[in-house]
């Protein structure tokens, strides 16, 4: 895809996001719109994956540890056609079949249910480590919050990677810098973030977690050093795309109703 066909496609999951959430009453719309870019270039150009070959031995993992985070999740799916738009309408209601936490049951293209933080690495981390010993070219891709790094299962799984040489795992750091209850800086300081990542044996790069040039340019190095796990640590906005929700801890759980959602929408379709 080009810069500018990935720029769409995040534009159009950022907007089934605000629907989503909308209608379902439930959140989390601020952590989803903070992940919109890395999902659109994980899944429209970096991603060994289609919805042919959602069981293909070779294929590449993808798990989203940061699983409340699973509207983005769900809408990218739909949109590169692992999923029906009627699926959609099972999003967080009783008896629907997309849960509040990313779900792999009946899903296509969801490795693992997520959404327990702390988790999803120790998940991506096996799999890498089950793919070096078969000798498998498959890839495996986690995307954390920012706010699941204050766990030390995180670290664990980090520092077993980092021994292992795990080049073939990629994780990628949401960093919005907001968790549930407040600022990451207030609840549980991460920095110097990127130099423990590389003290733990990591190879790591920083970018714009909203630049789909920047993003592209980040996975097409991989492995960015030969014999380490890679952390790409993106640097992003909490609510990103819609100005009143942009940086603001409020819309962790707010959902977006009435002349807020109109609001939303209305600078979603302006841009």
């Amino acid at each position: 895809m080009s810069h500018r066909s990935l720029a769409d496609l995040s534009h159009r999951i950022r907007r089934r996001i605000v629907d989503l959430t909308h209608q379902a009453k439930r959140s989390h719309v601020g952590s989803c719109l903070s992940l919109t870019e890395i999902l659109a270039i994980l899944y429209g150009q970096v991603l060994r994956i289609s919805p042919a070959s959602v069981d293909d031995p070779h294929r590449d993992r993808f798990i989203l540890s940061k699983g409340h985070a699973c509207a983005a999740l769900y809408a990218v799916l739909v949109e590169e056609g692992f999923l029906p738009e009627e699926r959609l309408e099972g999003f967080y209601a009783n008896g629907g079949t997309l849960a509040g936490h990313a779900t792999h049951h009946g899903v296509p293209g969801i490795e693992v249910s997520t959404g327990s933080l702390g988790h999803g690495l120790s998940l991506a981390t096996g799999m890498a480590l089950a793919g070096q010993r078969d000798e498998h070219d498959y890839r495996v891709f986690c995307v954390l919050s920012d706010g699941e790094c204050d766990e030390g299962s995180i670290w664990e799984a980090v520092l077993f990677a980092g021994h292992h040489h795990l080049d073939n795992l990629t994780v990628i750091v949401d960093y919005n810098k907001i968790q549930s209850l407040g600022r990451v800086d207030e609840v549980m300081r991460l920095e110097p973030f990127a130099g423990k990542w590389r003290a733990f044996g990591w190879g790591v790069t920083e970018c714009d977690g909203h630049n789909v040039a920047a993003l592209s340019e980040a996975f097409s190095s991989l492995p960015m050093e030969t014999g380490r796990p890679n952390c790409l640590i993106a640097h992003t906005i909490k609510g990103h795309g819609v100005s009143f929700m942009e940086d603001d801890l409020l819309w962790h759980y707010r959902t977006p109703q009435g002349s807020e959602y109109e609001a939303a929408i209305r600078e979603l379709d302006a841009a």
